[in-house]
């Protein structure tokens, strides 16, 4: 796979050609939602905020605290109040639901406040503020706002945005914005643009990962030397490793070396037998062979493999040092598969017509061995299904023949809801001298090495062999795009509904990603390639638009979610490895639905935390060029709720005047352009010192930062909340805001004091966990409570979900 026929200089001018123009682009703007993940089409169809019940960051449970809201405050005004003002109010409140909601409210930077108000134009807001400005005391908590809410020319110059291209309602006509929402955006050129996010890092070489599927979520990263390591679903990792065989694996430091550590699988019966499979390039004598071994995992530690358990189960003579193969995976039929290469050199020109078409060879196949059971007996049998089991001088074991060197191979769980696609193996054959290619293996089939190479003829006597009866790739690409494949993964994962049925793979030498998908009606393979976000798109929290250019392998975790590991130095020693994650920018899936519980994971290891290293880049905020806003048209938005308002409270609809939907003047004028700061915020100079719904934890005996009595800053002053109804959403609301992953506890009966020097503020919050701040959370209301400061909540905070056994 990674060896280097060329010159080092050579690589690295393609490398920083490669980059150079990979990332020059145009600025691109992008959705966000006000809690920094891009928008989603809802599960359940919006009742109340219907203008986004195709799109947007609303799911019907928040569309129905928002129309509770809006009766809220809506019951302070009389029928006049209604005819005037509610289809501003509706407008205002269900901006929560706006595919662009965090840059309505200026969220779109974590650390900085959030506003209380969507940023609105001047055209707008004049028209709101000399019809409604009386709604406002009850719309926001904001005390600036309440000392210039009679100043009409300071109120709208307070809650206009930086950025105008976002304002409230022109956003909505703006093509750049609203044009193919929710799609998967791609260039010019059709480049589909991703992002990614940084999982692990300082590896070396990371050529496998993988989960156990034991509900743990843990997975396993396994390194060209020999090691494999533990990361917990907080992406902690354990100090000791899995597995260390580093003394048997046979490999070097030197650039492009494919002997080592080559692949890992679990038994599909983990759980219960807890066994799992490795495959490693070993040193016997003077020859050189690749090893499958069984192992079993430590009854003592769930963390770390009974190094003295290991069992062969196979091992074959390499005749040359590359083309060593090292794919193993259990398929839906339970036997186990095994992926060799040919014997390496090149042209496979052992014996008359190579190893990959003589099926008496191990080398060149697909192989398929039964495993369970082997505790007695033989250490495998032969599946009585296998294609070649009754062929005379054939080896049972093979499966399929006619592969060169299959690097990276993957089983499709099939589409989530049809199951269409499961079972298919999908494989990338690195190719000779022309050509690189994708298949997909079936029982039986010859794929045509040495015959073949992609579509083309390579021995030209095999390939006029019309007995040969060889299956085409789905896909082959010539060596101008890359020179070593890396097979990948068909997405069927939950996040980024997107991709779902897209087969994603890459390439070694020329770090390009790419994609296949197939059509539903033509069953062809169309071909886009992978570019990293450009412009805004990858500007979420977390997330980059770069990686390193040696795409080494792929993985799935036990969610189904996507991932690619690849290095900048190609050398087994170099600790350059790096894990990535596929995130889709442009969708995601509606919260709760992909919510997982991992069961619970005890480690007698110390734990090394994850910093990430990557960052994004060139990402360039103040330069964007800002089209021209258009008039927005009226939308009947009001009328189709009150429509379905009628059928669910009649009372309170029977006072609600007809459409009220506000329009914007079609004569407006800009303000003037102000260029955006993503840190710095542009406010008016009386800006509060803090803002309300700001946290902060005090009353720890020791001073530290992680943990303390919860004191939130609402209307000018600090106060506590009670404990009533706090519990570990709440906590995980307060840590997220302070910065951190997890709340460890959700601390009660003053655990860190008595704020008696302060007024309870808040009392019976309950939270999602999902909410920027406690006031997004329902409480019984700011000052109301039947609680005493022997009741102050707390929470303690951390980065790590885990407990340590010592």
């Amino acid at each position: 796979v990674w060896f280097f026929i060329f010159g080092q200089r050579w690589i690295s001018s393609i490398v920083i050609l490669y980059f150079s123009t990979f990332w020059v682009a145009p600025v691109m703007l992008h959705p966000q939602c006000l809690d920094f993940k891009p928008p989603f089409r809802p599960l359940r169809e919006l009742e109340f905020c219907v203008m986004y019940k195709e799109f947007g960051c609303c799911d019907y449970q928040k569309d129905q605290e928002l129309m509770t809201k809006f009766y809220q405050v809506m019951r302070n005004f009389d029928y006049y109040g209604y005819a005037n003002c509610a289809g501003f109010v509706l407008e205002l409140l269900c901006q929560e639901c706006s595919p662009y909601a965090a840059h309505l409210f200026d969220a779109e930077d974590p650390n900085t406040p959030v506003r209380t108000i969507p940023g609105l134009c001047p055209d707008y807001c004049s028209q709101f503020w000399k019809k409604c400005s009386s709604t406002i005391p009850f719309l926001t908590d904001n005390p600036h706002v309440a000392k210039i809410k009679e100043d009409h020319t300071r109120l709208c110059q307070y809650l206009e945005l930086d950025d105008m291209d976002y304002c409230y309602p022109h956003l909505l006509s703006n093509q750049n914005l609203t044009q193919n929402l929710g799609r998967v955006q791609s260039d010019s050129d059709g480049c589909l643009q991703l992002c990614l996010e940084e999982v692990a890092n300082g590896l070396r070489n990371p050529l496998a990962m993988v989960h156990a599927n034991d509900g743990t979520h843990r997975f396993f990263v396994a390194e060209q030397v020999g090691l494999v390591w533990t990361y917990l679903p907080d992406r902690t990792k354990l100090e000791r490793p899995f597995l260390n065989i580093t003394k048997a694996v046979l490999t070097s430091s030197w650039e492009g070396d494919e002997r080592g550590f080559l692949g890992l699988t679990f038994h599909p019966q983990y759980k219960y037998n807890k066994k799992l499979y490795v495959y490693y390039s070993v040193e016997v004598g003077f020859d050189e062979r690749i090893r499958i071994s069984e192992f079993l995992v430590s009854a003592n530690d769930m963390n770390v493999v009974d190094h003295t358990s290991e069992r062969v189960i196979l091992e074959i003579d390499e005749p040359a040092s590359n083309h060593n193969g090292g794919q193993l995976l259990f398929a839906d039929d339970g036997y186990l598969y095994i992926f060799t290469g040919d014997g390496g050199m090149a042209g496979d020109p052992f014996g008359k017509y190579g190893n990959a078409q003589n099926k008496s060879a191990l080398l060149g196949k697909v192989l398929r061995i039964h495993v369970d059971g082997n505790e007695k007996g033989p250490l495998y049998r032969i599946p009585p299904d296998n294609p070649f089991i009754h062929e005379q001088g054939a080896r049972p074991e093979v499966y399929a023949y006619g592969v060169r060197n299959m690097w990276r191979c993957s089983v499709d769980r099939g589409d989530p809801h049809t199951k269409e696609g499961k079972g298919r193996i999908f494989c990338g054959d690195v190719g000779q001298n022309k050509f690189e290619e994708i298949d997909i293996i079936e029982k039986g089939r010859n794929y045509g090495w040495r015959a073949k190479e992609g579509f083309s003829c390579y021995d030209k006597k095999l390939c006029a062999n019309i007995s040969l009866d060889d299956v085409l790739p789905i896909y082959a690409y010539p060596h101008k795009m890359g020179k070593s494949v890396t097979g990948g993964y068909v997405y069927r994962g939950c996040e980024y509904p997107n991709l779902n049925g897209m087969y994603i793979f890459g390439d070694f030498m020329s770090g390009r990603l790419m994609s296949l998908q197939q059509d539903s009606n033509t069953r062809q393979w169309k071909y886009n390639e992978i570019c990293m976000g450009k412009g805004l798109t990858c500007t979420f929290p977390g997330l980059i638009n770069n990686y390193y250019p040696y795409i080494i392998s792929f993985a799935e975790d036990e969610a189904g979610e996507l991932y690619f590991m690849s290095t900048g130095v190609p050398s087994a020693t170099s600790p350059s490895g790096v894990v990535y994650k596929v995130v889709d920018p442009s969708r995601r899936a509606p919260p709760r639905q992909c919510h997982y519980d991992p069961l619970p994971v005890r480690v007698k290891s110390n734990l090394i935390q994850f910093i990430p290293q990557e960052t994004l880049i060139g990402v360039d905020t103040q330069s964007k060029n800002r089209p021209k806003p258009q008039p927005t048209e009226s939308v009947d938005w009001l009328q189709e709720l009150i429509d379905r308002l009628a059928e669910l409270e009649p009372d309170l609809t029977t006072h609600l005047p007809t459409t009220t939907t506000t329009k914007s003047s079609r004569h407006s004028r800009r303000g003037k352009n102000r260029g955006r700061s993503r840190k710095g915020k542009s406010r008016t100079e009386n800006a509060p010192e803090h803002q309300s719904g700001a946290v902060r934890l005090v009353g720890d005996e020791q001073g530290r930062s992680d943990r303390g009595r919860v004191e939130l800053y609402i209307n000018g002053e600090w106060g506590t909340v009670c404990d009533d109804l706090w519990n570990p959403k709440n906590a995980a609301v307060v840590c997220r805001q302070l910065g951190f992953r997890y709340a460890l506890k959700a601390a009660k009966k003053a655990e860190f004091g008595e704020g008696r020097d302060l007024r309870i503020i808040l009392d019976d919050v309950q939270c999602e966990g999902t909410e920027s701040s406690l006031l997004r959370c329902k409480h019984a209301g700011v000052g109301t409570h039947n609680c005493a400061h022997n009741e102050d909540a707390g929470v303690i905070c951390g980065n790590s979900g885990y407990i340590l056994e010592v």
